[in-house]
């Protein structure tokens, strides 16, 4: 149904964008390419951050690649097609823009943010602010995104959570590993609850267990504190507090610290160790813990393993744990300034805010990593609030593709929580591990059992392709812009 300004060819209300990352700007771009009049506000250069060098719009901070073009065997790429089939101002500038990664995009950065800043402000329905939004925005603003990523302002972060809440909002985020779940070996680790507690799920096997010896503790425990950590950016400071000490932290105040912490073994018992007949089996010395972390049942994250360690290190260290030899991460640990929402607890599936539905959201602050992802979920906060411009509603996008997964993700496809513990929703980057499950072949053309990176790369080209025909019937149903005709 058309709005009332459609009908009577009035232009309708604008649509607020607060911030001129990679996320608003792609709101920004989708929002007025769909007809609708845009004001961009964005706090530089009258307000600086202490990451950002430039007044360019769409700055990138840490790195200049956007990660894997492989659009049919990573999902990274299938995200960047997934972009590109929805023509995204970012992908296109980054196109324009890219240089020499192998397989990788990556851009030259100061033409890519020329390029955004160029679009942007020459594109005529939208209309550039440059000041600070300190605090929510105005009543009358009842179309707004907001895509402030993690360098949010002070004052602007403060009332975002006033509004939803004091423990909604993160302001450090304390990732531990998340692994593959078919990546683990269960010829060694196992299912079990502690004390076989059944947990709210009904469960009393909710854990996988990973057992060390003590000779294995032992030289974990050597490793890890002897191994490279990530060091703080001097505006980061150091927020440690005792609910996410870093495992190396934890380590270095006692030998014996991890064993009475996050790799306790107390009642779990190994059902793959052997004792004298007769006897109970023997238990192990320390145990890892990897708990579900999404709905789905495919990733799993090592408990309690926040940690600063550089991601080489933490790949070597951990695949020395047993069970976990041939582990696949979805995402590595860290600990770092990254304002974020408990997002499932308060968006909807276009990403506003329940309590107040004229609040949009778009890029890091809704809980995901990464530019791309950053970008894709400003492309999609963007069509969502022109079509509520416009008076239309669009479907929300397919599962089972990429950005689909990713805001199922965002939106509520996680564990919120378990055993009455905190809550598990961390941000993430796009991976398969969010995508639901897909039949691919198991046999090869000689018609052997495929194994191992085999089957990987079979089922990743079978969730590739899954996601690319789901997207076309997307567009095909929506149309590829959601103007008035």
């Amino acid at each position: 149904m058309k709005s009332p300004e459609a009908e009577s060819g009035m232009q309708p209300s604008p649509v607020h964008v607060i911030g001129a990352g990679l996320g608003g700007s792609e709101a920004a771009w989708q929002i007025a390419e769909a007809g609708v009049p845009v004001v961009l506000y964005e706090m530089r250069p009258h307000r600086t951050t202490e990451a950002h060098q430039t007044d360019g719009f769409a700055e990138l901070v840490c790195s200049n690649s956007f990660r894997s073009d492989d659009s049919d065997n990573n999902a990274v790429g299938l995200i960047h097609h997934e972009m590109r089939a929805l023509d995204s101002l970012i992908l296109r500038c980054a196109d324009a823009n890219k240089v020499p990664a192998g397989s990788a995009l990556a851009v030259d950065r100061e033409g890519f943010s020329a390029a955004v800043t160029a679009a942007i402000s020459e594109h005529p329905l939208i209309e550039v602010d440059f000041g600070e939004v300190a605090g929510l925005p105005p009543t009358e603003w009842t179309n707004v995104v907001i895509a402030t990523g993690p360098l949010t302002s002070p004052a602007l972060a403060e009332a975002i959570r006033s509004r939803t809440g004091e423990d909604q909002l993160a302001f450090f985020d304390a990732i531990a590993p998340i692994v593959y779940r078919e990546s683990v070996d269960f010829s060694k680790a196992w299912f079990q609850s502690r004390y076989d507690k059944v947990g709210p799920g009904g469960g009393a096997a909710d854990y996988i267990n990973c057992p060390l010896s003590r000779e294995q503790y032992d030289a974990f425990i050597a490793e890890l504190t002897a191994a490279d950590v990530v060091e703080f950016k001097q505006w980061e400071g150091t927020p440690y507090f005792d609910g996410c000490l870093p495992i190396e932290i934890m380590a270095a105040r006692g030998h014996e610290t991890l064993r009475h912490g996050p790799m306790k073994p107390f009642g779990l018992t190994n059902p793959h160790a052997t004792g004298e007949p007769g006897a109970p089996a023997p238990k192990a010395y320390a145990i890892i813990q990897l708990r579900q972390d999404n709905a789905l049942g495919t990733l799993y994250n090592m408990v309690g393993f926040q940690t600063k360690l550089k991601h080489g290190e933490q790949v070597r260290l951990f695949r020395t744990i047993p069970g976990l030899e041939n582990a696949e991460f979805a995402r590595l640990g860290g600990l770092h300034r990254n304002t974020f929402l408990n997002s499932p607890a308060l968006l909807d599936e276009t990403l506003r805010l329940r309590a107040e539905p004229r609040l949009r959201f778009a890029g890091q602050i809704t809980g995901c990593e990464g530019y791309v992802e950053s970008a894709a979920t400003g492309l999609y906060a963007g069509r969502m609030a022109a079509a509520e411009a416009l008076g239309r509603s669009l479907p929300p996008l397919p599962a089972t593709t990429a950005l689909g997964a990713l805001l199922n993700h965002i939106t509520g496809g996680h564990i919120e929580t378990i055993d009455n513990g905190p809550r598990s929703f961390q941000p993430m980057n796009v991976n398969f591990g969010l995508f639901p499950p897909v039949s691919f072949p198991k046999t090869g053309p000689d018609g052997k059992r495929l194994r191992g990176p085999e089957k990987g790369a079979a089922r990743k080209r079978a969730l590739t392709a899954r996601a690319k025909a789901d997207l076309n019937a997307w567009i095909a149903s929506t149309g590829a812009r959601v103007a008035a005709q």
